[in-house]
Order: structure tokens, then sequence, then C-alpha cells
């Protein structure tokens, strides 16, 4: 158990716990930045969480929600207020509805978790700030620091676990709920790289191409929310063409953007027969490089289940490959 001591202050409103690790500041940082870790710990071992949004920048959103055995859920959110890499991050916690949208209705909390340097690795220090004394006593009795303190009882495993989350292990995918599927991969190259590569309709036409073989002679890339964007591909060896198009939702650079997508082909250009996705893309800078996490939302199982048997991940990792290699040299 890394948690060596927990201080409950009743004046100031706070709960401060401190835990130790035999990791570099660094690592310990990263493992809260990743979604694909922190899910692995931030929940009760019964009750693990699922992250569908986890965006580390100010301003900045996270969404995640916890599963009981008997199938029932606890969500909450995360609100971005600070982030000073990798020394500290504050948050606006909450409970939230099944959407991710907050429950006012229940406590919220303000949390500070101070990364620091220490003889045998590193040190975090999670201090929660209380609105009153009410709520603090509320979320003890609904089992607040058990829970705290179950959960941080995996974190060591995670941790240990350095090579499934190293840069270098190619494109992951992950299933999300029924119709959810999230693609993860470090990209080496600084956040501001791997956004430009994708917002620069000349640096697309250079890596997202798939596999050998194929042409991007339409790109068009939206700038502003509420425009659209287009893209074609083009098989140098038969002629064959399909494409995607759809609308820029919402846009934080350059770690967020979020956009519709739907398939055109020569026979229906204008998409109307093709099933509509969400597709959720964040940067967040790593040891290595930047993790790209991309969330894609299908209207149904059968739909995720037909797109991601066509190969679409190797053929994503043969894009990122040359994103790394011809556009930011890595």
């Amino acid at each position: 158990m890394p948690i060596t001591d927990i201080t409950t202050d009743p004046e100031a409103l706070t709960l401060t716990v401190t835990a130790d690790f035999t990791v570099s500041v660094s690592r310990l940082w990263d493992a809260y930045l990743d979604p694909r870790q922190i899910e692995r710990f931030w929940g009760p071992p019964e009750y693990p969480a699922i992250f569908t949004r986890h965006d580390a920048h100010p301003g900045g959103f996270s969404q995640y929600c916890m599963t009981g055995p008997e199938g029932d859920r606890s969500c909450g959110y995360w609100q971005w207020i600070a982030v000073d890499a990798p020394r500290f991050f504050e948050v606006r916690d909450g409970f939230a509805h099944e959407d991710g949208s907050p429950n006012t209705e229940l406590p919220h909390m303000r949390m500070v978790f101070e990364f620091q340097e220490t003889a045998l690795g590193s040190r975090l220090v999670t201090t929660t700030h209380f609105t009153s004394l009410e709520e603090l006593e509320q979320l003890q009795g609904m089992g607040m620091m058990e829970g705290m303190s179950a959960a941080m009882g995996q974190i060591d495993a995670v941790l240990a676990d350095l090579a499934s989350f190293a840069a270098g292990r190619g494109t992951e995918l992950q299933l999300i709920g029924d119709r959810a599927a999230r693609v993860s991969r470090v990209i080496r190259g600084t956040v501001e790289q791997v956004w430009r590569a994708h917002m620069d309709a000349d640096l697309l036409r250079r890596w997202q191409l798939g596999p050998d073989g194929w042409t991007m002679p339409i790109c068009e890339v939206p700038t502003e929310v509420g425009q659209h964007h287009r893209s074609g591909w083009q098989n140098t060896a038969d002629g064959q063409q399909f494409g995607f198009t759809g609308e820029l939702l919402e846009v934080s650079a350059p770690y967020r953007a979020v956009t519709t997508e739907k398939m055109w082909t020569p026979e229906d250009p204008e998409a109307a027969g093709s099933p509509e996705t969400r597709n959720e893309l964040t940067l967040t800078p790593v040891e290595g490089g930047t993790l790209l996490s991309l969330l894609i939302t299908y209207p149904d199982t059968a739909t995720r289940d037909m797109v991601l048997a066509t190969g679409m991940v190797d053929g994503m990792e043969a894009s990122y490959a040359r994103l790394e290699s011809e556009v930011i040299g890595a």
C-alpha cells in the first residue's frame, strides 16, 4: 500500500493523502494523465473505472464511470483548473450523471495533486478541499477514504507495468462499452507537432495514407467549429476511391478536437447511406512523446464490430508510423 499518511483538518476543510513510490516523478505523473493507466487504479477493485474523456490541460474535462459487480454505476467528472507538468495539477472533482454532465445535487470538491521527488523515488500529496464541514462529513460517510485506500492499493502494479504504455508499442485498441472504441498510441513528437500534423492539409497528405499504394487527393481541414472536413483516398493500382466527411464540433488547440464522420464513395458522394460516428481526438504530453487517444463512438455494436473487422487499426498504425518517420522525423 503506497499511502503513508491520511490527515483530516476540519478547520481548513481539507483531507490530505500522502503516498510514496519507488518510481520517478515523470512515471507517476504519466500514470495519472494517461486514461489507459488511471482507469486501472482510480476506482476500487470491485468498481473499476473507465475514462471516456481525460483532457489534461487547463479548461479541460474528464469523464469516468465506475461499474460494480451487479452492474451498478457511479459516474464522476474532473474540470481541469491548472496544470504544471510534472509538478502538480488541480481539478474540480464531482459526481456526474450517466451522460457525463455534473450532478449538482451532490457535493463537489477541489483537488490538488502535488508530485515531489524523494530519495527513493517520488511522493504524491493529494489535498481535497471541501466547501463545508457538512460536505466533508457526508463524503466520509459515503466511504470516500475507504474507497481511496482500496483504489490506491492497485497503483503499484500499474507503475511497474511500464512496457504496456511506453512509446514504440504501436497502435492499440480498447473496446469501451457497447458502442465505442478507443485507439491509443504514443507518438514520438511534441503535442504541437502532432497537432499540426492533424490540422495541416499538406502534412496530412504525407502521412494519413494507411497501407502503401494509396494517395490522398482530397484533404479539406476545418479550422472553426461548424465547418466541415472532407478527405478522399485513391488506390494507385486500380483507381478505387473512398473518403470521409463530417463536421468539427469542438476544438481546443493543441489538445482536443471532436468531429463527426461518415464514409463516402463514388456511388454515395454525400455519404447519405453511411452510419455516422463521433470522433474525439485528445493529445497528452507523456514521457517519450505525445499520447494520442481517439475515442470513436459508433451508432451500435454491429457497426463498430464491422468497421474494426476491416483492419482499420492496422491501417492507422501504418499511418502513425509514417507520421513519426516522414513528418516529425523521429
